[in-house]
């Protein structure tokens, strides 16, 4: 027998046994929320953190789809000035992550910002002003940073589509209007759907955003039980619950998509013919992207680097603090680690399945994945009670180091818990480069008798360097970024620039912020780039049609 057909086992065995570990946090959490007995009990105002959960995801839900859907639909239905630079700069606040734009408004709208200032000088201080630090103000942060996912994919399925069908409703005497709603809506409602999808589990997610409006969901009432009451039985039960939330979003994004399905007729569509736009409805649309870009992405790097200008000259010896520094190499340390096994394990997967694994196989890399769709603190509580039995193992084999020599002793939790988190974004793109691989190109190698270790080395890993290296940047950027995995499980004194920011906001201590801040936002500005060539290829292939 060669040595490619004994290999072939060991590897489908490594992506069963990768799923598992993957899973494991996810499945600890479920088995000690639903199963575990004992006197505790869920805490108060429960009942208030769900409503408050539904209210939040509702309405970014509603946001998003009304700023990202009408934006798509107005960059690609119609022709006004800017219109070919804006479309592909709306998907800039991608890169803004919701908890900095959150202290930003803050400090701009709240009580003692400029805005309501301005006010009380204008009309005395007895003007009423809206409550900021609320759910309408939390709404309306989260709907501009994440109003990109929609733009998308909606952008994405107008361009695609064929305009007979919207020329033929036109034709019978629909109405635009008509024709949009009844016509292209239908169509695109499965990439609207997939959006909304992205959008509410990213809501779902949310930490440090909600805390800075005083908006208590569930997934913050993980932490607070767990850090607040120490109470781990409460937080478990609270974690099984923004699981049932998480699953009941996949289920309604299935449920949104419907069982139809739509097809173009002939080859690829052309996309709509943009209608060109003139007078004030032009400068009024240029006016419209202008202010959604502005308020999501361009005003608060332009406060935060006013704010890092105004500390530098407050204190030029101390320019860049020295914790800064310390804190930048935490955070790129741990996501190069985690980056560098996210693609290994990433890799290890994708060359099982192309080396011809069966269904239960391929079943668990699908499972491998389910961590994208698992809030951190979740995942952060099931990596906690993980490693407390792990550490129970140790200690009765007699290894020293006491409670906690696993989790609290280094950082070994927060890498597990990044790769449970973040494997899913590694294997799509690797496994999307695996894709494009031919078939008979690895059979080939098999069949001259080369071992599944040389074809990896040899054939798979030279033709999916690309996916390789997107998949590094989409999981740095992503763990630089993260922060209640963080909190739960980073060892005493070690702090990421993430948590610095979270710290330094939540005491308004906003220009020392500003300069960490700034360095998250540019390196989400990379895997937004990557978003910028499919949008312009987007545009190249509807000015042809």
């Amino acid at each position: 027998m060669s040595s490619a057909a004994t290999g072939r086992p060991v590897w489908s065995a490594a992506v069963v046994v990768i799923a598992v570990l993957v899973a494991t946090p996810v499945a600890a959490v479920v088995v000690d929320g639903v199963f575990t007995t004992g006197a505790t009990q869920l805490p108060v105002g429960l009942g208030a953190m769900v409503l408050t959960t539904l209210g939040l995801m509702l309405g970014v839900a509603v946001g998003t789809t009304l700023v990202g859907g009408g934006l798509a639909w107005l960059v690609t239905a119609h022709r006004f000035p800017l219109r070919d630079v804006l479309a592909w700069l709306l998907v800039l606040p991608l890169a803004m992550p919701a908890y900095i734009l959150g202290f930003v408004f803050l400090s701009t709208f709240d009580s003692a910002g400029p805005v309501q200032g301005a006010l009380r000088g204008v009309l005395g201080d007895g003007v009423w002003t809206p409550e900021v630090r609320s759910l309408p103000g939390a709404v309306v942060v989260m709907s501009l940073t994440l109003y990109p996912y929609v733009y998308l994919l909606a952008r994405n399925a107008l361009v695609e589509q064929s305009p007979g069908t919207y020329d033929a409703a036109r034709t019978l005497g629909a109405s635009r209007r008509r024709a949009f709603w009844k016509v292209l809506v239908p169509l695109a409602r499965p990439s609207l759907a997939a959006g909304l999808a992205l959008v509410m589990m990213e809501t779902l997610t949310d930490f440090a955003t909600v805390q800075y409006f005083n908006v208590r969901t569930v997934s913050v009432g993980v932490y607070l039980v767990w850090r607040g009451s120490f109470d781990p039985g409460s937080a478990t039960r609270l974690s099984v619950l923004v699981l049932v939330f998480a699953v009941a979003v996949l289920a309604a994004e299935r449920l949104l998509r419907g069982r139809a399905r739509f097809h173009q007729q002939g080859a690829r569509g052309r996309g709509l013919r943009p209608v060109t736009l003139t007078g004030w409805r032009s400068w009024g649309a240029s006016a419209l992207c202008l202010a959604v870009l502005g308020a999501g992405f361009v005003v608060p790097v332009l406060r935060l680097l006013a704010w890092a200008l105004e500390d530098a000259a407050a204190d030029p010896s101390g320019l860049v603090d020295p914790r800064f520094v310390d804190y930048l190499v935490n955070s790129l340390l741990v996501a190069a680690i985690a980056a560098a096994a996210c693609i290994a394990l990433s890799l290890a997967m994708g060359h099982g399945l192309r080396l011809g694994s069966g269904r239960l196989a391929r079943s668990a890399a699908q499972l491998s994945t389910f961590g994208y769709a698992v809030p951190g603190a979740v995942v952060g509580i099931g990596v906690l009670l993980t490693f407390d039995v792990l550490d129970d193992a140790l200690r009765g084999l007699g290894v020293p180091g006491g409670t906690g020599l696993l989790v609290t002793g280094s950082v070994l939790g927060i890498l597990y818990a990044y790769v449970v988190r973040f494997l899913a974004p590694a294997y799509q793109a690797v496994d999307a480069s695996f894709a494009k691989v031919s078939p008979t190109m690895t059979l080939s190698a098999m069949t001259l008798g080369a071992s599944p270790r040389r074809i990896l080395t040899r054939v798979h890993l030279p033709l999916v360097r690309p996916g390789v290296m997107v998949a590094l940047v989409l999981v740095m950027i992503d763990a630089v970024k993260e922060l209640p995995i963080v909190l739960l499980l980073r060892p005493f004194g070690f702090t990421t620039v993430s948590v610095w920011v979270f710290e330094l906001a939540s005491e308004n201590f906003w220009e020392q912020a500003a300069l960490p801040a700034l360095v998250i936002v540019a390196a989400a500005i990379v895997p937004v780039a990557f978003l910028f060539r499919q949008v312009r290829l987007l545009d190249a292939l509807h000015r042809v049609g």
